[in-house]
């Protein structure tokens, strides 16, 4: 149950704005402001690190909590986070770069964060392509090495919203202040067993 509820939920912000775009089409009143474009690019970004956050948290709040069932979904989270990332990326082609790949270059040296970015989702591929169960039993420790570059893939991703805000820094604090919290955490997950047992209450 809790892997298709999962599924569903993690549709919500895309089917969202499906429903946004069919009511600018249809001439409704829509959230997607004068520039319906950029407010699509920006809402599947703000997805995108949101889903990679939540999929780094998974791990310390299974261990912390005990609740196994968690490690379900992590992939499934990591699966939808390239999913926001990649209609982020496309929206930046669509909408702003207009398909006119002839001027990226000059986008690139003109917004340095798209290339900070666009390095985060390159590095998210390999983590998609070996996150199948085959692909964990052929890597082995190789394969949690690699999936350690999440936390990389955290902090460029951080750095690409703080590199684009022009006028508030919150989000980008924020999503900071968490990929923080997560690292600190994963120095001390070998303490979360200790942690647990000192919540129990004695027998």
């Amino acid at each position: 149950m809790l892997k298709p509820l999962t599924f569903l939920v993690s549709l919500v912000p895309f089917a969202y704005v499906l429903w946004q775009v069919y009511l600018l089409q249809t001439g409704a009143p829509n959230s997607l402001s004068a520039d319906p474009g950029k407010e699509i690019l920006l809402h599947q970004g703000e997805w995108a690190i949101r889903f990679l956050l939540i999929t780094l948290l998974i791990t310390p709040l299974r261990q912390l909590t005990g609740w196994n069932s968690l490690q379900k979904i992590r992939r499934m989270l990591g699966l939808f986070a390239f999913f926001y990332a990649s209609t982020h990326l496309l929206a930046y082609v669509v909408f702003l770069l207009e398909l006119d790949f002839a001027n990226l270059t000059a986008d690139i040296q003109k917004r340095p964060y798209i290339t900070v970015g666009f390095a985060a989702y390159l590095l998210l591929v390999p983590l998609v392509i070996t996150s199948t169960n085959r692909m964990m039993r052929k890597l082995r420790k190789n394969w949690v090495l690699l999936h350690r570059a999440i936390y990389g893939i955290g902090i460029l991703a951080v750095t690409h919203v703080a590199w684009l805000a022009k006028s508030s820094y919150a989000d980008a604090v924020a999503y900071g202040a968490i990929v923080v919290l997560l690292l600190f955490l994963r120095v001390f997950e070998p303490k979360f067993g200790l942690f647990r047992q000192a919540l129990k209450p004695a027998s």
